[in-house]
């Protein structure tokens, strides 16, 4: 039990990458866009924070916050593609984020190329520091944007707007609502969450940009939306136990008892059970009616 107490603070550092893009997600598909684009994001956001860090650490000591706010910045532009691409030009969503996947990949590596002459960022000396109690400043972001878009969602006006574009959009355009600004918005802002989850994730868990520091983390916030019935704290407790996995995952080789299976099974572990518990838990379908289906004015 103590030394699980012990794993907290890096739990809660592997988690609060996955909460905060799959709350970007979740409001993204409320508003009917579905952003397969999240893993592609993240990656754009890390490169951005890992870049930014690595060059401004030795001028000022805002360096770490001037990255995250980069990264966020990264992810909210190049999301405006998913969002012109699939809002639009009415695009199928899918193939819209994969091509942004497939850009980040070969886009942060040929940058790192230019940057640095080689295909990963050069290392930064410093990541972010835990701060109360071992606890990382993410998570109480995580923790903050959780609630944010908990009381935006459900408590004002415009959170009502948004749910109903992602609903029925065409009752939402009758009311006066303009569905396609709501859309844009909602993916921009996706954007810009997964751009900071990768500034977060790369400046607690390494030292440098890679292509594969996020190794997945925007699949499974794109699981744990669904997991979580497209809720806030749905999605908060399955980021949670999704993440918790992948620390295990990571803490597992180091249990003397289990070193004879080979290290490529805890890889793959936070995987297997992100999948076992999407099938065990699938049933009724919870997503927001109209999400993935484009809208066009004056349509049925």
């Amino acid at each position: 039990m103590g030394s699980f107490a012990t794993m907290i603070p890096s739990v809660l550092m592997i988690v609060a990458p996955i909460l905060i893009t799959a709350v970007g997600g979740m409001i993204c598909e409320r508003s009917g866009v579905v952003n397969i684009a999240l893993e592609g994001l993240m990656s754009i956001g890390a490169f951005t924070a890992a870049t930014v860090h690595y060059f401004l650490e030795p001028l000022t000591p805002l360096s770490i916050w001037i990255a995250l706010i980069a990264a966020f910045v990264a992810g909210f532009v190049v999301s405006i593609i998913h969002a012109f691409a699939s809002i639009t030009l009415n695009a199928d969503q899918v193939i819209s984020g994969t091509g942004i996947n497939l850009l980040a990949t070969g886009g942060t590596t040929f940058l790192s190329q230019v940057f640095f002459k080689m295909e990963r960022t050069a290392p930064f000396r410093l990541g972010m520091m835990p701060g109360f109690s071992g606890i990382y400043p993410t998570a109480w972001i995580a923790l903050a944007i959780v609630i944010v878009a908990w009381y935006v969602l459900y408590k004002r006006p415009v959170g009502l707007r948004l749910r109903a574009c992602g609903e029925h959009p065409q009752a939402a355009a009758s009311a006066g609502i303009n569905v396609q600004k709501m859309r844009y918005v909602a993916v921009l802002l996706s954007g810009g969450l997964a751009g900071l989850a990768g500034g977060c994730l790369v400046l607690t868990e390494t030292i440098q940009y890679t292509v594969n520091t996020i190794n997945g983390a925007g699949y499974i916030a794109l699981a744990a939306v669904s997991f979580g019935r497209w809720k806030p704290l749905g999605v908060s407790a399955a980021s949670m136990l999704f993440g918790t996995a992948v620390a295990l995952a990571i803490y597992m080789v180091n249990i003397e008892s289990l070193r004879f299976l080979p290290s490529e099974f805890f890889s793959v572990l936070p995987y297997i059970i992100t999948l076992v518990t999407l099938v065990v838990f699938s049933g009724r379908d919870y997503a927001p009616r109209a999400s993935g289906q484009p809208y066009e004015r004056g349509g049925s």
